[in-house]
This record gives C-alpha cells, sequence and structure tokens, in this order.
C-alpha cells in the first residue's frame, strides 16, 4: 500500500483522541486512557497503512476480549447518532483503523465480520477489509458478496466490485482471480447497468485489471454488454477497455469503432530539443487522412522514457479523439511538463515521443533531458 505524506497525518493524536471518546459514549467501560496512551505513542513513527493497523491493533487491546462484542461496540460508534464521524474531514481515512480492524482481528469469526462490512463500508470502505476473507473462506465470501449486489446503498455494491478486483491498488492481490475471474465476471454482471456512476466506474475498473490477464475475454464480454447498451453501459464498456486501447488491441478498438486508420503523420515538432528537468516538452504534427472516407481516430501519444539500466519502457498517453474527413488534415498541438511526480523516476539521456493512431505507431522524435 503505497503512503502518502499528507494522508498519514489524518491518522494522528486528534483523531486517537476523538476515537476514545466516542467510543465510550456508547461503552463507558472503554478503556480510554490506556487506548490513547497507547495508540499515539507510536505514530509518529509510522506511515499510512502501519497507522491504520496500529490503531487498530490498540482497539483490539483495550476492547472486551470477545470479538463480536467488540465489533458490535466499534458498529455503534459509527451508527449512532451522537457519536457519528460523518463531519469529520477525510472521514474515508481516518476511519481505516476500523476495516483494519475487521480484517486484523476478525478473520476468524467469518459471520460476525462479514455481517459488519455492509454498515463499516458506507463510512470507511471495507474492500480491502473482505480480500482476507475472499482467500479464507470463497464460497461464504461469495455468497454475501452476490447479495451485496442487490443492496440499496451504493457504498455497499460498490463494495462488491472493488473488493473482488484482481490488481486492486493498495491491497496483495487476488490470484485466485487473476488466474479464473469467472466468480467475477459472474458479480459485475449484475452490476453493469447499476444507477451509480461510482458503482459503475469500480465495474470498469475491475474489468480493465481483468483485461490485463484475459484481454479476449473482457473483449467478448464487453461485445455481448455493447448490444442494446445505453450511454451508460457504454460509457462503462469505454472505461473498461482503456488499458487495451492503449496497448493497441485490434478487438479492442473495433469493438469502440475504430478501423485500422488510412492516415498520414507528418511534420512532428518537438521544442525545445534539449529539454532540462522541470521544463515543459511542446510538440506538434499534422494528421492528413488519405482514405477515401471520414476516419474516426483516437490519437495517443507515447512517452519511451529512459530507465536505470539505459533501456526505454513506453507509457501512453491519451491526446485527442476526432473524425478526420477524406483529404482533410488537423494541426494537433501539446505540452508535457517533466517534472517530479511519485509514480514514476526519470534518468538523463535520450528520450522519445511518438505518436499513435487507432493503436499504430505512425512515427515519433527524439529528444535529450537533462537532470539538473
Amino acid at each position: 500500500m503505497a503512503d502518502f505524506p499528507l494522508l498519514k497525518n489524518y491518522i494522528d493524536e486528534s483523531l486517537v483522541a476523538q476515537l476514545a471518546e466516542r467510543i465510550a459514549t456508547v461503552h463507558p467501560q472503554f478503556a480510554r486512557t490506556d487506548f490513547i496512551a497507547a495508540a499515539s505513542s507510536e505514530l509518529p513513527n509510522l506511515e499510512l497503512k502501519a497507522r491504520f493497523d496500529w490503531v487498530a491493533d490498540q482497539l483490539r487491546a483495550c476492547l472486551p476480549a470477545d470479538y463480536p462484542t467488540a465489533l458490535n461496540i466499534l458498529i455503534r460508534v459509527l451508527e449512532d447518532e451522537a457519536s457519528r464521524f460523518a463531519l469529520l474531514d477525510k472521514a474515508e481515512y481516518r476511519l481505516m483503523p476500523i476495516p483494519t480492524f475487521v480484517y486484523r482481528h476478525g478473520l476468524e469469526h467469518p459471520d460476525a465480520s462479514l455481517a459488519a462490512m455492509p454498515i463499516i463500508t458506507r463510512h470507511a470502505t471495507c474492500e480491502g477489509a473482505v480480500r482476507p476473507f475472499i482467500r479464507r473462506y470463497p464460497t461464504a465470501t461469495l455468497a454475501r458478496l452476490r447479495q451485496w449486489t442487490r443492496h440499496n446503498n451504493e457504498h455497499v455494491r460498490r463494495l462488491v466490485s472493488e473488493g473482488t478486483r484482481p490488481r486492486l491498488p493498495w491491497w496483495p492481490p487476488l490470484r485466485e482471480f487473476i488466474a479464473d475471474p469467472a466468480h467475477v465476471l459472474a458479480l459485475l454482471e449484475d452490476l453493469k447497468d447499476d444507477p451509480s456512476l461510482y458503482v459503475r466506474r469500480s465495474v470498469a475498473n475491475n474489468l480493465n485489471d481483468i483485461s490485463k490477464d484475459h484481454p479476449q475475454l473482457v473483449v467478448e464480454r464487453m461485445t455481448a454488454w455493447s448490444e442494446g447498451a445505453s450511454k451508460e453501459r457504454g460509457w462503462l464498456i469505454n472505461h473498461a477497455l482503456r488499458t487495451l486501447v492503449k496497448r493497441g488491441d485490434k478487438s479492442a478498438l473495433a469493438l469502440l469503432g475504430y478501423a485500422p486508420a488510412e492516415i498520414e503523420l507528418s511534420d512532428l515538432q518537438l521544442s525545445p530539443a534539449v529539454l532540462h528537468f522541470g521544463q515543459e516538452l511542446a510538440f506538434s504534427f499534422t494528421l492528413r487522412n488519405c482514405g477515401g472516407k471520414t476516419q474516426k481516430l483516437m490519437v495517443d501519444f507515447v512517452m519511451r522514457f529512459v530507465k536505470a539500466n539505459g533501456s526505454t519502457a513506453p507509457k501512453v498517453f491519451k491526446l485527442k479523439k476526432l473524425r478526420l474527413p477524406a483529404g482533410e488534415q488537423a494541426r494537433i498541438n501539446k505540452k508535457i511538463a517533466i517534472r517530479p511526480i511519485s509514480t514514476r523516476r526519470y534518468y538523463a539521456g535520450r528520450q522519445r515521443l511518438e505518436i499513435q493512431v487507432n493503436g499504430v505507431c505512425l512515427g515519433g522524435a527524439d529528444f535529450e533531458l537533462v537532470m539538473d
């Protein structure tokens, strides 16, 4: 799980004190002073996920030894009007020690833990907490997930689509679903026309995960879903296929209406030719329709950044969608900042920018990156 310095600071001594106060309102016997002292002692030394774990472990130490009783106290804290956290800034992060409590200390109590998740996830997502239960109790957990696809709360329905993602960010992969996503696809089938965009986006992200290991399976399923698709389902299909589209998968592109293009690339210009780290790279180029009819185009650019070992790795960026009439041309301009980001490390040397249309590279140009 990635650590974000600003987010980790929401799990602080102030939160511990608030949590202790609100637990005491529903459970007066709570060892409030002991909990505050223990939970606060290590927080400055811990990163985000470790803070979730530490606070959850101190809750386990200070709440009643009987797990279902302790869990019920935490649920009452979430649900009780006098002690609700709904107005806390960044509540979805600050309350994460509670779902963490469930998966760290409730795995031996699947019935109680799974029954609590629809309540907890409305306040702090249980998308990670449900995953150990999927691995340990696949039959029972899948049965619960099927029930939750019909829940009246969008957070609970999203728990189904997000919690079963084979490659959910921040959490270990579900290798059983990477190998065979049949159970996941059956759940997503029930959610493909969910009224909530929040849920449909999660369904699309799950399908995008699956497409990385089973591209043809996802294209076939999206082809079936495209029959009589509403505008909302059409958006979901587009979003689900985004990785395959970036890879230039011909079946995915054809499903979305992007045929092999008769297009000519010319006058690709990059500026500056020698780029100092922190500057913007500006580029422009012309596309001309060489065919005899209007063509639907998906235009991307590919940055081939130098890696530590001197090789290059491609990163595809979306640029423009357009319809270009026969014989006409379009001039396209773009700037990209080459600046520090948390997800990529840059290395000096010759980099390459390429123009990709409907999944096919039409040409490129090099530039030199100087790390000042």
